[in-house]
């Protein structure tokens, strides 16, 4: 056994409920698939399906691992879906959309919120929600970015390109203005998930608190 790489793995695991005794919130993770130009939907709002069975098995650990998992109310009108945990071990995550959803939705049974992301983790963290899995479109996923609310990014990287102007980045309406504003994470892991490559990156916490 390789003590070094079991240490790694505990403190990996250990992440979450550290963070939540630390701050009273949950470890908030976004997950995104991404082409290589850097897009994470179609002009109509379609993203199924960006990556390969690997990846999107990958996801259903994700989903596991987590206590709650959380999604935009555009991404139930399009894609629809179910957020469970299928084709691996582990419980469905409780299910969180921002903003109203039909009852046919198939995301239902769900929590349906309509205030603000800091009240929200603050209230899943009283519900002892470690870990908040964050797979909606760039629209969520720029809310919580520019409030800096994400403790690990993991992006799913697939070989296949967008093109054009009007495909949808990975956040929307968030960009910089300028070079001395552009943020950088640190890369704490990768691996080939298929024909995709998935990066996880962590906030660099020193160097965001200074461009604060």
């Amino acid at each position: 056994v390789d003590l070094g790489v079991l240490a790694e793995e505990i403190s990996t695991q250990l992440k979450p409920y550290i963070h939540h005794r630390t701050t009273k919130r949950p470890f908030v993770v976004l997950k995104m698939a991404v082409t290589l130009d850097g897009r994470t939907a179609a002009p109509d709002g379609t993203s199924m399906w960006i990556t390969g069975e690997t990846a999107r098995k990958r996801v259903q650990q994700l989903r596991a691992e987590s206590d709650a998992v959380l999604v935009g109310a555009g991404t139930v009108r399009i894609d629809d879906p179910q957020l469970t945990v299928r084709d691996v071990e582990g419980e469905s995550p409780r299910r969180i959309v921002l903003g109203n959803v039909s009852d046919s939705a198939r995301v239902n049974p769900c929590t349906q919120w309509h205030g603000s992301l800091v009240d929200l983790l603050d209230e899943l963290g009283s519900q002892d929600v470690l870990q908040l899995l964050v797979e909606g479109g760039p629209t969520v996923a720029a809310a919580f970015h520019r409030e800096n609310l994400i403790n690990q990014y993991i992006f799913h990287l697939a070989p296949a390109l967008a093109g054009g102007n009007d495909s949808l980045p990975v956040f929307e309406n968030s960009g910089i203005a300028t070079m001395s504003q552009l943020w950088r994470g640190q890369i704490v892991s990768s691996q080939q998930l298929g024909d995709d490559l998935e990066l996880i990156l962590e906030p660099n916490s020193a160097k965001q608190e200074s461009k604060q």
